[in-house]
């Protein structure tokens, strides 16, 4: 390899691994060969950083690294093959991922003694995936020994080992040229941004079968969408690692902060970014911890890239981990006969319609319950699944939604269900849109409901807003965790007028939001029947906006 051993010798001041143990993921029949972790580590740091002040300075493993390849390499099963197939390295930006990333495809190409190997690099878009190869690129053309024995075709993204007749390619984006690849080695850039879960299961479900230990290497910062592929390779890890779930094939590593960690802390930061003072200075740590104090759209991008949060993609009205408190169970069968008051957010009849039932606290020291229902046409289903990357299939399978038959929702069906949910609870009254009096509206009243119209103004839509959100902040909530009105309530955007009155903005919010509408609405009803704590008895009432 290249350079004296001299000039390869690690600085004093240096970091380095200390009283290393093998992951405690190590199955008990597995072992970890010290030989095998060696060599991975001795090729790595035989290779030269290629960017920044590190340009051309030995690729010196720092701690969290070198623990990643001497348990993804070093541990072992009983045929002596690796115990680990994917590693899903979650970390903030800056800490040297895609140079680890690019140094652990080029182990795979040239060291793994694969024959044939094929390394593929993968993201959400061909430019995206060109980053990691242009650094493992880099690296070749600075390691006189892997590029004697190389060929680099630099214009179709391609490295060519003559050694073992193999190749690291740069895939694009597209789908369905990817099926029958012989995946030996995969990194896949920035999982957050995949905009469905379709690239990586061809990549990763069977394609390296005809393979001995195929490597799956995964590396992204937090995303915002917590119904993607990437919150869900996230969830599995932190199952993993805190004892919910066991995959002993499957790696986790996420340096983050945890939802009740003081983000402004300077001891937080250190903990969510392993290479702060080496790859990354504080300096730049700090300097954009000011800029997301002054804006609150640069809070999130801080807290997402900078400490790998999982934010929301917008300023949302309500934020994650205050929605989180009412995530309690509800007993159904205990709501029978209760009185709860509706909200009914028709839209179109070819989009979302809600139902949201409120019942109020019975006595002191109970909160209120929120019963959301929504339907869909079937027609469409598949339709916003692909266009809206948003899994209304996975909702529907597990009873979320009611599917009608046909393009358009069934406001016949929708009736049917609001009187079978009449049977089982006393509803008072059902909010609805006063400019949407549709033939459902005036049904609902011949069948003996109280249909209240309520308009989407600032007028009539701001006081219960208000409230809403003082009792979410109140923890006077329980809503079960209804994936799909969770998913609604991070895209609501509030709009204020000179006012400072409040609307939830469909235009404005990310996605849909119909379901908060109708909560809105529902409890409009619900407090216009209690006597005090409301803001309607507060017109001076402050609004606080996050």
């Amino acid at each position: 390899m290249a350079g004296t051993a001299r000039a390869r010798e690690r600085p004093k001041n240096y970091p380095k691994l200390k009283d290393y143990q093998p992951t405690r993921f190590m199955l008990p029949e597995s072992h970890y060969d010290a030989a095998k972790a060696d060599r991975a580590v001795r090729f790595i740091e035989n290779l030269c950083h290629t960017k920044g002040r590190w340009a051309g300075k030995p690729f010196w493993l720092l701690p969290w690294q070198e623990r990643i390849v001497r348990d993804i390499f070093g541990i072992v099963k009983e045929d002596d093959t690796r115990q680990f197939r994917t590693a899903y390295v979650e970390i903030p930006k800056k800490n040297g991922k895609s140079e680890l990333a690019a140094a652990i495809a080029l182990y795979l190409l040239y060291a793994d003694n694969e024959p044939s190997a094929e390394v593929y690099g993968a993201a959400a878009d061909r430019q995206q995936a060109s980053i990691v190869f242009d650094v493992a690129k880099r690296m070749v053309e600075m390691t006189p020994a892997l590029l004697k024995r190389s060929k680099i075709m630099a214009a179709t993204k391609r490295l060519v080992n003559y050694s073992n007749v193999g190749f690291y390619q740069v895939l694009s984006a597209e789908v369905g040229t990817k099926h029958g690849l012989n995946v030996s080695g995969l990194v896949l850039d920035e999982l957050h941004a995949q905009p469905n879960r379709s690239l990586v299961d061809v990549l990763t479900k069977g394609s390296g079968d005809a393979r001995t230990q195929p490597l799956y290497f995964l590396i992204t910062t937090a995303g915002t969408d917590r119904n993607s592929i990437c919150y869900e390779y996230h969830t599995k890890a932190k199952d993993i690692l805190d004892g919910r779930r066991i995959d002993p094939s499957f790696y986790p590593v996420i340096y983050g902060l945890d939802d009740d960690d003081d983000w402004n802390a300077e001891e937080s930061w250190y903990k969510a970014n392993p290479s702060l003072g080496h790859t990354i200075t504080i300096d730049r740590v700090r300097d954009a911890h000011r800029e997301a104090l002054t804006n609150p759209a640069e809070e999130n991008v801080f807290r997402q890239l900078r400490l790998d949060q999982w934010v929301g993609s917008a300023v949302a009205w309500i934020p994650e981990h205050i929605y989180d408190r009412g995530n309690l169970p509800i007993d159904l069968e205990k709501l029978r006969g209760r009185e709860c008051y509706a909200g009914l957010d028709l839209s179109s009849t070819s989009d979302i319609t809600a139902f949201v039932l409120v019942f109020p606290p019975l006595h002191d020291g109970e909160k209120y319950i929120v019963v959301p229902h929504f339907w869909l046409p079937r027609e469409t289903l598949d339709l916003r699944v692909r266009r809206d990357h948003v899994p209304y299939d996975v909702w529907e399978r597990m009873g979320l939604f009611h599917i009608t038959e046909g393009n358009v929702v069934d406001y016949n069906f929708v009736r049917k269900t609001i009187n079978e949910l009449h049977t089982m609870y006393n509803i008072k009254e059902i909010a609805a849109d006063r400019w949407n009096a549709t033939q459902l509206i005036t049904d609902l009243e011949g069948d003996g409901f109280t249909v209240v119209p309520m308009g989407m103004g600032f007028k009539d839509m701001s006081p219960p807003m208000k409230e809403l959100y003082k009792l979410i902040l109140e923890g006077q909530f329980i809503h079960g965790g209804n994936p799909v009105l969770r998913w609604m309530a991070g895209n609501v955007v509030a709009e204020i007028d000179a006012a400072e009155n409040i609307k939830p903005s469909k235009k404005k919010s990310t996605e849909k939001i119909d379901g908060i509408v109708a909560w809105i609405m529902a409890l409009d009803r619900c407090i216009r029947h209690e006597m005090q704590g409301s803001v309607y008895d507060e017109p001076d009432h402050d609004l606080v906006v996050i």
